[in-house]
């Protein structure tokens, strides 16, 4: 394995790592707001710091898409 497909793997791990940790916060925090008693506001902070790293992973998994393609094109010259 190159070091190019060394980087891309440990990028995907760190992607895969900011998905479910994010998915484990926003899932512990559904659950620990009402019973500390936050206000409904905070539910939206929570919700809308989740959709942020969901949408940091998408870019990223799409960035990681596109270099494999262009890796895999490059093999077959």
């Amino acid at each position: 394995m190159g070091q190019a497909e060394q980087a891309l793997a440990r990028k995907g791990r760190v992607v895969a790592l900011v998905i479910a940790g994010a998915m484990v916060l926003w899932i512990a925090a559904q659950w620990l707001a009402p019973v500390v008693g936050l206000p409904g506001r905070f539910a939206f902070l929570f919700d809308f710091a989740a959709m942020a790293a969901l949408i940091w992973a998408m870019v990223n998994i799409y960035q990681i898409w596109r270099a494999r393609q262009t890796g895999d094109q490059a093999d077959e010259r």
